[in-house]
């Protein structure tokens, strides 16, 4: 783990495996954290918290910048780590890296700029807000984007002058510890970041310390609800941002070439181990055979390997995220689903050892199955066909969760009427990602969670306000 800016063991000297999810093999050994070690890591932010918010904002932003370029330094460093930590290809790893960069690149342009704003109450008042930070927050990190997504709430805690406890998955998030490591080189105080390992009862020895201000989870559903009522005994303010099941609508008038090729790499993007990935295909009636006979041609030539050896796409992060996307695929097949790509795990020399699923293609899949409401968390794609705008919007919102919509049309009040219909979080139009979009808030609807990262809007989860009414009179 580090705390206090050391890198130390547990207390009780307890370890666990890190598998390397390519070859099913153990490549470390990690620190099993306790409460003993969630106690220090929450006293050394505690510690931390005077000299870190006491700074010139000024300050936190050249220390952030600085760390941002360091990441940058050893981005092949960090890429290679989670390569073999969650199996994705070394330039998807590449990419989160740059990302993780990008975070403390905004946040820091912003930490000199959280400010609050004067009221007016008449003649020989002043009346004025302060923007403070809450003090230490806990960021519960999930192992599809370790470093990405810590980065993503670490950033703005440390902009808005709190201090944190970071808990990545023990699926993986060995980078987050590198992060830790690599924020003292950039000068920041000892105890500003602390990550401490484990497993579920790790997290929820973190997520209801009474010493904790404020928690950030990204995961599932069930464990969201849990650290709610976790939170709730000592009255934190809490951001979740958890399952997804993102409807890709596809309008028979948009580029099909264009929504299949992206449709295509959702698959390729961590196995579609990503909340926002857009398994859910709803196709016009009229343009379901063109489009997918172009989709099915593209999956065909999909490489999988090992994340180092840069194929298109790697394996699921363990041997029980497998089995559960298998047992998904199987339940697809009771209920009629069509296999068109794929199907089954990987059994090709190279691959047998490892936990690989061929990228799937299930068509036929009926409203209100398993497959159609469920979030998979694998690389499969399910269709599900519509014949007029309002039967799309209905499908799109017909799970309990709301995180992105994608919209491909070439018509503007078609995308329109989509757009402000959906029950979710983001709608992208046209594209299903774009250089820049740290910038642009993020979070979802119903069971996707509350509250917004990335963004201005964050700052508004790492701050409370004061207000201060002088009587001069």
């Amino acid at each position: 783990m580090f705390l206090n800016g050391e890198r130390v063991w547990a207390r009780s000297g307890a370890t666990f495996d890190a598998i390397d999810p390519a070859t099913a093999e153990v490549f470390a050994k990690v620190a099993l954290g306790d409460k003993a070690d969630v106690d220090t890591a929450v006293a050394s932010a505690q510690a931390a918290m005077g000299e870190w918010a006491g700074l010139p904002p000024v300050r936190r932003v050249r220390l952030l910048n600085r760390l941002a370029g360091l990441l940058r330094e050893r981005s092949r460093e960090f890429a290679e780590l989670e390569s073999v930590d969650v199996g994705k290809p070394l330039r998807q790893a590449e990419d989160d890296i740059a990302a993780a960069a990008s975070y403390f690149e905004y946040f820091a342009g912003v930490a000199d700029k959280v400010f609050g704003s004067s009221i007016p109450l008449g003649k020989g008042f002043v009346d004025f807000t302060l923007r403070e930070p809450l003090g230490v927050s806990a960021q519960i990190v999930p192992w599809n984007y370790p470093l990405r997504l810590a980065s993503r709430g670490i950033a703005p805690a440390l902009a808005c002058g709190n201090a944190v406890v970071a808990k990545p998955a023990a699926d993986a998030g060995l980078s987050v510890i590198k992060l830790a490591e690599l924020a003292i080189e950039a000068g920041l105080p000892a105890g500003v970041i602390n990550a401490v390992t484990g497993g579920r009862e790790t997290g929820a020895a973190l997520a209801s310390h009474p010493g904790i201000n404020h928690i950030a989870f990204t995961g599932s559903v069930p464990t969201g609800i849990a650290i709610m009522k976790a939170a709730a005994d000592n009255v934190v303010p809490v951001t979740l941002e958890l399952g997804g099941k993102s409807a890709n609508i596809v309008f028979a008038d948009a580029d099909l070439e264009r929504a299949a090729a992206s449709a295509a790499t959702t698959l390729m993007q961590n196995s579609a181990q990503t909340c926002t990935a857009p398994t859910r295909l709803l196709l016009e009636e009229s343009a379901h055979d063109r489009f997918v006979e172009l989709l099915s041609s593209r999956i065909k030539k999909i490489r999988m390997g090992r994340g180092l050896d840069n194929p298109d796409m790697g394996p699921v992060v363990s041997e029980r995220q497998m089995q559960r996307v298998l047992g998904y695929i199987e339940a697809g097949a009771g209920d009629g689903a069509t296999a068109l790509t794929g199907g089954r795990r990987a059994d090709t020399p190279g691959l047998a050892a490892g936990y690989f699923i061929e990228p799937t293609l299930l068509d036929s899949v009926a409203r209100g199955t398993v497959l159609e409401q469920e979030e998979i968390f694998g690389p499969v794609l399910t269709v599900t066909t519509f014949r007029s705008v309002e039967e799309a919007i209905a499908i799109a919102n017909g799970t309990p969760y709301g995180l992105v919509t994608g919209v491909w049309t070439r018509e503007l009040s078609k995308a329109l009427t989509v757009a402000t219909a959906v029950k979710s979080g983001q709608v992208r139009v046209n594209s299903y990602s774009v250089e820049g979009s740290i910038g642009l808030p993020f979070g979802g609807y119903r069971r996707s969670g509350f509250g917004r990262e990335q963004g201005v809007e964050a700052l508004a989860n790492y701050t409370q306000v004061k207000n201060v009414m002088i009587n001069f009179g």
